[in-house]
């Protein structure tokens, strides 16, 4: 009878004594998935830095071309009067025969666009064209391409911001593509030597914008819309203009 009930008893123990094996085991595999994805947020976080300081150091070493090769076109994308200055100097110096202004606000009428751009009226009217479709960079780029295309430009100087720079030649290169592109920065503040530490505007600009060259990257992964007119990228979704 004694070997009987310590039968019983053993066989009850069992399921508890299993339970308790199988919880350190549980434990220890939640504690390597974290681990594992500490390491990856950490890399990822080292990798985004050191990209960041990358980025910073080539935007602030940007300077604005003195003497640029002629060209078969401008583009300038909207942002700024400096960007619109430059433009418009390079077109009066004969380094295009034609300018694009991309991303125009829709209300803004031509009248408004040419005195806020100054220069010679009878300039403006033959050799300027705008594009108001363009919301943001990734449909700059979508407008550019038409706009190239249908004059059947081989050679485009863009003219933008240093910051912007990155950006604007990674989605304009991706559709311009039987056309050579020449930047063209507009340098406002000078942050060599590492200025952009400290000036905070500075650096919360470069964040932001190399936030948004970094999803430009990732975007490259992503397999391409094909539209009625043409392959589009990705489609516009702000209206903030850059």
């Amino acid at each position: 009878m004694m070997e009987a009930r310590d039968s019983i008893e053993t066989a009850g123990r069992m399921p508890a004594v299993r339970a308790r094996a199988a919880a350190p085991a549980g434990f220890g595999r939640l504690r390597l998935v974290l681990r594992i994805c500490g390491f990856v947020a950490l890399a990822a976080l080292v990798l985004f830095a050191g990209g960041f300081g990358w980025f910073a150091d080539k935007v602030s070493h940007m300077t604005t071309p003195l003497n640029p090769a002629r060209a078969d076109a401008i583009i300038v994308l909207t942002g700024g009067q400096s960007r619109l200055d430059a433009a418009m100097d390079l077109l009066a110096s004969g380094k295009g025969e034609r300018l694009l202004v991309s991303g125009v606000h829709p209300s803004a009428t031509k009248r408004q666009l040419q005195a806020a751009m100054g220069g010679d009226k009878r300039l403006f009217s033959c050799c300027v064209d705008i594009d108001r479709a363009a919301l943001d960079t990734i449909g700059n780029a979508e407008e550019s391409a038409k706009w190239v295309e249908n004059h059947a430009y081989g050679s485009i100087i863009i003219v933008t911001n240093n910051y912007h720079m990155p950006r604007s030649l990674l989605e304009m290169g991706r559709l311009l593509h039987g056309a050579r592109l020449e930047p063209y920065p507009v340098v406002n503040t000078n942050l060599g030597n590492g200025g952009w530490l400290t000036k905070p505007e500075a650096l919360r600009v470069l964040l932001t914008e190399y936030s948004k060259y970094v999803l430009s990257l990732a975007r490259g992964f992503l397999p391409l819309r094909a539209t009625p007119e043409r392959v589009t990228l990705a489609e516009a979704s702000t209206v903030v203009k850059n």
